[in-house]
Order: C-alpha cells, then sequence, then structure tokens
C-alpha cells in the first residue's frame, strides 16, 4: 500500500522532534502498535510499544542531549529514507567505558514503514566507530559490551 510522500516525512519529522526533545510519550503517539525499531550499529531490535519505550528510554539516558536534523529524504511509496546529523553526548556506563564529555557529530540514515498513518518500522544507521572516537572510547571496548566476544579475539590472542 503506498503512502503520500509528504506525509510520511510529515510523520519521520514529527518523530525526529519529538526525539530531540526528548519526548518519550509524543515519539510513542507516532508509532504504530506493531512497530519495530533496529539500530544495527547497537545491535538491538525493539518491538510492539512497551519494548519501543523501554529502548527509547534507555537511549535518552545515554544520551540525554541528542538531536538530529533530516536534511533530506527519498521514497518508494512505500518505505523512507532519511540522512540527515546526530548530535549526541555519551553519558553513564552503559557501553562499559567512560566517555569524555564531547558532543559527537554523525552522519545518519534512517529507513521508515508506514501502516496505519503511523510509523510501522525504524531503521537507524550511523556509524558507530565514528561515534566512538568522537566520545573518546574504544570501539572495540564499546562493541564487547554490545556483543560479546567475537571470532576474531580468539584468533588475535
Amino acid at each position: 500500500m503506498t503512502m503520500d510522500s509528504d506525509r510520511m516525512f510529515e510523520l519521520a519529522q514529527a518523530l525526529a522532534v519529538a526525539k530531540s526533545r526528548q519526548d518519550l510519550p509524543a515519539s510513542l503517539r507516532l508509532l504504530h502498535p506493531d512497530m519495530v525499531l533496529r539500530s544495527p550499529a547497537f545491535g538491538t531490535t525493539a518491538r510492539g510499544p512497551a519494548e519501543n519505550a523501554r529502548a527509547l528510554a534507555r537511549f535518552f539516558a545515554s544520551f540525554p542531549d541528542y538531536q538530529v536534523e533530516l536534511a533530506g529524504h527519498a521514497d518508494d511509496g512505500e518505505t523512507l529514507v532519511c540522512w540527515g546529523t546526530a548530535r549526541m553526548t555519551m553519558t553513564g556506563n552503559r557501553f562499559g567505558v567512560t566517555p569524555n564529555g564531547v558532543r559527537a557529530e554523525l552522519p545518519v540514515f534512517i529507513t521508515f514503514t508506514f501502516a496505519d498513518d503511523l510509523i510501522a518500522g525504524e531503521q537507524f544507521f550511523f556509524d558507530l566507530s565514528v561515534l566512538c572516537a568522537q566520545s573518546g572510547v574504544s570501539t572495540d571496548a564499546v562493541r564487547h559490551t554490545l556483543f560479546g566476544a567475537t571470532e576474531l579475539e580468539g584468533v588475535r590472542g
């Protein structure tokens, strides 16, 4: 089922604004009950309202000044792709490291799918190594916290 391009971008932009304000209720109102949120860099997938609420709350706690600016978009009537810049400061010890407190700025692209005039799917893509480098932490250490040991660690030893 195709959706109007302007409406797709309106929903994505509204979600970007809500997340940039760390407004969990406003963010959740834009999401379909079957919403699936994927963040491959963090290795996370959240399904449904409760998991999405927990995932967003955890993200806002880790990046309390998160802000995203959508610079452009394209769609095929079913999927919207947006690109832009995210700015965020890594805080806390969620990732098993001590960040430097510097606000990172990194390119992002996000794909969205829709159902019933709501966002039904979001995939949030960014380069974890860029975030780690700007946050003054080891990408390997963060990846180890997020994903555990890899086969390559045994080879290196």
